[in-house]
């Protein structure tokens, strides 16, 4: 036992000897900086990032403070920290604007917002921001070597956003609010005219409308009814050989059925 605790304070004793501890220890900044950008090298982010938050307040203001900042950006990016990296690569293009680093500076800070985005079928304020983000790099920079990747994630994010919207519509439907998901899925039927959804949102809209219809109290039953068929109609003429078609073609024979009370 003895002896294990030998070992144990000599290993201790040796790491608190190393050059990065005494690099922690310093009060020579370009020792810390040094070491910091050693670490940087070495993938040993946590560590540079250690020293470049001890060396940060020295050197504000001073010629040596832009490619440590930058350095230190790049460390937070790389240990896949994007809340504080986009942070400090944002701070670093607005303090930095004559930098030759300044471009890549911005592209890394947008795409934060994009590592940040979640699943579609989580809250997607994120999503917003990464797209607002990508798209001001995109203004700012339309000849940059990253707009390729960059139109790459603001599709996607776009994409994802959109599959959010049109199950949040859907799910209205599920839950049998059709009053709410008729408002939803036209509101996303405007929104997204060219959506892969449509003919989904389409039939989910019917759906609704019919549902609506066919359960309301009989003032409002006329209306709602011709409401549905317009529904159907439009679903038909967007494709009239919808994989809904069966189930469509039913619904538009309950309609008429229903309207035929209202002609006599």
């Amino acid at each position: 036992m003895s002896r294990f605790l030998g070992f144990l304070l000599l290993v201790i004793s040796i790491a608190s000897c190393s050059p990065y501890q005494k690099a922690i220890k310093s009060d020579d900044v370009t020792v810390k900086s040094e070491m910091a950008n050693t670490m940087y090298e070495k993938g040993k982010y946590s560590k540079a990032i250690r020293l470049y938050e001890q060396v940060a307040p020295v050197y504000r203001g001073k010629p040596q403070a832009e490619r440590m900042f930058y350095m230190y950006s790049k460390a937070l990016y790389d240990s896949k920290q994007y809340y504080l990296a986009g942070y400090q690569l944002e701070s670093f293009v607005a303090n930095y604007p004559k930098s030759e680093k300044r471009e890549e500076a911005a592209f890394l800070g947008a795409e934060c917002f994009y590592k940040k985005s979640p699943v579609y079928s989580l809250d997607q304020t994120d999503s917003e921001k990464a797209i607002n983000k990508m798209q001001k790099f995109i203004d700012t920079y339309p000849n940059s070597e990253y707009l390729p990747q960059a139109n790459v994630y603001v599709k996607e994010l776009r994409e994802k956003m959109e599959k959010k919207a049109f199950e949040i519509a859907k799910q209205y439907n599920t839950i049998s609010d059709y009053k709410g998901a008729l408002k939803a899925l036209e509101l996303f039927i405007a929104d997204y005219p060219g959506t892969p959804y449509k003919e989904q949102a389409l039939f989910y809209r019917l759906d609704s409308a019919y549902k609506l219809a066919i359960n309301s109290v009989e003032h409002k039953k006329e209306e709602r009814l011709n409401y549905a068929k317009t529904t159907f109609t439009n679903l038909i003429k967007f494709n009239s050989a919808t994989e809904f078609k069966a189930q469509a073609d039913e619904m538009a024979a309950g309609i008429e059925t229903e309207l035929q009370q209202f002609s006599k």
